[in-house]
């Protein structure tokens, strides 16, 4: 339940548009405006995951911070890590405004940006120029426009191997004409093949091995979820983000905006990617990391992903609604769930509702 102050700070906020206000809050994240969170370590948070080591499991997914502006600012607010992005080569505008529709009754966001950042250069320049060393990620996308689409991905590699500490392969967004084309079986094997290639000469140059991470979308059919795991474990891709926003507009409220184009996040993608991180789990098995994206909005939702097979969670949307002070909130309850279920670590919980979310009906 949201309290007062949070509720009167968000009705200010909601005065703007949603884009003006994400605007606001970068803004309020590097002038320092928005407290630092105090958060007491807990040894039970902290695991290694593809060869990373997370002081907590929650991270902020990329869409926020597109342009790195503020990772260091975020990571204060309590999260375990944090994702840039999504950056693509060139800079490009994005869709035309509005572009970004608050679904209130839902606690959801439907947005058809496309990709609109600053480009390779700009966030690299912002990454290169911290010395915090935090657990910053790098989202990589290909340009609307592009000739070569797999070539920006490479391209994503080479340019900010020296600052990320591992990456994402974006090919889910559904904003991009033909960007999910990529998720297909052949698509998929020749961009893997192609960015694994270089981030294995990179390796081999520089002695650091950074993984790996592709982010998938939450409409996929079985087959589909087939063909990605199959070609993910035949690749050995380091880990898999499931999911991104989805194109169903099931169990809506607010039917006006839901008609808006673009993907939909917030609470209602709370079951629908959960269900498909489970599938996922049962498909690759018990090893590949896993991170489980999607409507979390509460330790309880953190946690359910993670008893669902992810080995981290991220969010955005819901800090829409919850403000600056969710992650923190959501951290220290995980140690009081963790408490609760008298657990050593917070991976002895991972997949125990396996079987429950992947027989899940959504």
């Amino acid at each position: 339940m949201i309290d007062p102050f949070k509720r009167l700070a968000r009705k200010g906020l909601f005065l703007f548009d949603p884009e003006t206000a994400h605007g606001m809050s970068i803004a309020a994240l590097k002038s320092g405006l928005v407290p630092a969170c105090q958060l007491t370590p807990d040894p039970r948070l902290r695991q290694t995951v593809a060869g990373l080591t997370f002081e907590n499991p929650l991270g902020m997914a990329a869409g926020y911070d597109k342009n790195a502006e503020v990772p260091e600012a975020l990571l204060k607010l309590g999260f375990g890590f944090t994702e840039i992005g999504t950056v693509t080569p060139k800079p490009q505008t994005g869709n035309p405004r509005p572009r970004i529709f608050r679904l209130v009754e839902d606690e959801a966001v439907i947005n058809c940006l496309g990709f609109n950042n600053e480009g390779h250069d700009a966030a690299f320049g912002r990454l290169a120029g911290l010395r915090g060393g935090g657990m910053i990620g790098v989202n990589i996308g290909a340009n609307k426009d592009s000739e070569d689409r797999i070539a920006d991905y490479v391209a994503g590699i080479r340019r900010f191997y020296s600052v990320a500490r591992y990456f994402t392969a974006n090919i889910s967004s559904p904003n991009t004409p033909g960007l999910r084309d990529l998720q297909g079986r052949e698509s998929l094997a020749v961009l893997l093949s192609s960015v694994l290639a270089a981030r294995d000469e990179m390796t081999a140059t520089t002695g650091r091995k950074i993984p790996v991470f592709l982010k998938i979308a939450p409409d996929l059919t079985e087959e589909g979820m087939d063909d990605i795991a199959a070609e993910a474990l035949s690749h050995a891709l380091d880990g898999l983000i499931v999911s991104n926003t989805t194109l169903s507009r099931d169990g809506l409220k607010d039917q006006r905006q839901a008609k808006e184009a673009g993907g939909l996040s917030g609470v209602p993608l709370f079951e629908k990617s959960t269900a498909v991180l489970a599938r996922m789990r049962k498909r690759v098995g018990p090893d590949l990391p896993i991170i489980g994206v999607g409507g979390v909005s509460s330790a309880e939702t953190a946690l359910e992903k993670i008893r669902a097979g992810a080995d981290l969670v991220q969010l955005y949307s819901c800090m829409v609604y919850e403000g600056p002070g969710l992650a923190g909130d959501i951290v220290r309850g995980l140690s009081k769930l963790l408490d609760r279920e008298k657990a050593a670590s917070i991976r002895d919980l991972r997949d125990t509702r396996l079987d429950y979310w992947a027989a899940r009906k959504v």
